[in-house]
């Protein structure tokens, strides 16, 4: 039996929430200051070095590629791994 995605419980229930909206602008206002200062972004993720995504000090900006900033090493309870940084 093959599970199917319900795209529009899922956008209801997370996407559509005031917080994750924020979020996802302060991504693409990350991405954005990227294209500005003249970094070339395309086919790579913009990632946010400390993880937090409203924290967009130029310091804390860089390019990677979507699958090393989409996977993260993860524990039994699937939380992320702490970095030894």
């Amino acid at each position: 039996m093959a599970f199917t995605r319900n795209y529009r419980k899922e956008y209801d229930n997370y996407h559509s929430r005031p917080e994750q909206i924020k979020r996802r602008d302060s991504r693409n206002a990350a991405r954005n200051t990227m294209k500005k200062r003249g970094v070339n972004v395309v086919g790579k993720d913009v990632t946010h070095k400390n993880g937090n995504p409203r924290d967009n000090k130029w310091s804390n900006l860089g390019l990677s590629s979507a699958r090393r900033n989409r996977s993260f090493a993860r524990t039994q309870s699937a939380s992320k791994v702490r970095s030894k940084a």
